[in-house]
């Protein structure tokens, strides 16, 4: 494993770069598309702790990321609440409904809920496509505000904005790190590992799966918000199958079930989407193949094939070393008996 100082030194170079990203690119295209990856990394994120620590894959994430979004859009468009309480009451509304349909959903395992998420997915975007008495329907919700000042801070220009988000980010990861490494965490992964042996051992699997489900839900409901107040139009294809497969993509290419996973996928896929839009039309054509070989050789990433790399040559400069030691005491031994 690599140690605690140098992870530290790798953390604090990534923050850095983050901070000062609008300063060296002063380039309002490049802050744009940063900001909605950083939006994209925390939803990735709520579906990496469901799918790669509990082994649940949910393909209804995009739906609870649509609800988010529409949460905050129509209480302070329609229902006129005040902006942050409207932005704190869209991912708890999401995480409600989330509890409601995973009480429902956590029945099933592997495949059948996957298929069972699915559905439930498409409905959600049913219901925003088709209740345009509520939703406006196909023609989206508009004119939906910016973030409301805190005091004499502003969000009206596209850096504030990007360091608003870049907080949630940073508060995302660190209660993500704090999960993964608690007791919860490790119920979660023995949950993973087997969710029979983890019955015989006590652990009520019904209560964490639904746990974690929920939180989940919250964070997708949170990216949606911040999506909702940044873009401040919104439509029913947020809530689509396609930006499902995405958050996928994003999880599966950067390591699932890792915490630096959902950071190295979101970023690399999105900036190199952005430099082949003139293919976009065939991107299920590339990333497609692209995907299944991954998942063929590198089931866990970019970030798990490097782990991988990593702890295989330590256990070789281990057994080199110990071999080493072994060679010397033989010698010595060799000398004394001479």
């Amino acid at each position: 494993m690599i140690s605690m100082n140098r992870k530290n030194i790798y953390l604090l170079i990534l923050i850095t770069l983050s901070i000062v990203f609008p300063f060296a690119f002063q380039n309002e295209y490049l802050i744009h598309i940063m900001t909605i990856s950083f939006i994209w990394i925390i939803a990735v994120y709520g579906l990496n702790l469901l799918a790669g620590y509990t082994g649940y894959l949910s393909l209804a994430h995009a739906g609870f990321f649509a609800i988010g979004a529409y949460s905050l859009g129509l209480l302070t468009v329609k229902a006129h609440v005040p902006f942050w309480l409207a932005f704190a009451l869209a991912p708890i509304i999401t995480s409600l409904i989330g509890f409601l349909i995973g009480l429902i959903a956590l029945r099933t395992k592997e495949h059948f809920f996957a298929i069972y998420t699915l559905c439930v997915g498409y409905i959600i975007y049913l219901v925003i496509d088709k209740w345009e008495g509520l939703t406006e329907g196909v023609r989206g919700l508009i004119g939906i505000p910016a973030p409301a000042n805190i005091g004499p801070i502003t969000f009206q220009s596209s850096i504030s904005v990007y360091y608003l988000v870049l907080v949630f980010l940073f508060i995302t990861a660190f209660v993500m790190y704090r999960i993964v490494h608690s007791l919860n965490g490790r119920t979660y992964i023995a949950i993973r590992n087997s969710e029979e042996l983890a019955k015989t051992i006590g652990i009520n699997t019904m209560r964490n799966k639904l746990t974690v489900f929920v939180t989940s839900t919250f964070f997708a409901g949170l990216s949606g918000a911040l999506y909702a107040c940044f873009i401040r139009f919104i439509g029913p294809d947020i809530g689509g199958i396609s930006v499902t497969f995405d958050l996928l993509i994003y999880m599966l290419i950067g390591g699932i079930g890792t915490l630096s996973g959902p950071i190295v996928g979101t970023l690399l896929i999105v900036w190199l989407s952005q430099q082949l839009q003139f293919l976009q039309d065939y991107r299920m054509l590339i990333f497609g193949p692209v995907l299944t070989l991954l998942i063929i050789f590198y089931p866990r990433g970019i970030v798990g094939g490097v782990m991988g790399w990593i702890q295989v040559y330590q256990e070789r400069k281990k057994r080199g070393t110990q071999a080493s030691v072994d060679s010397n005491s033989i010698n010595a031994q060799k000398v004394e008996e001479g």
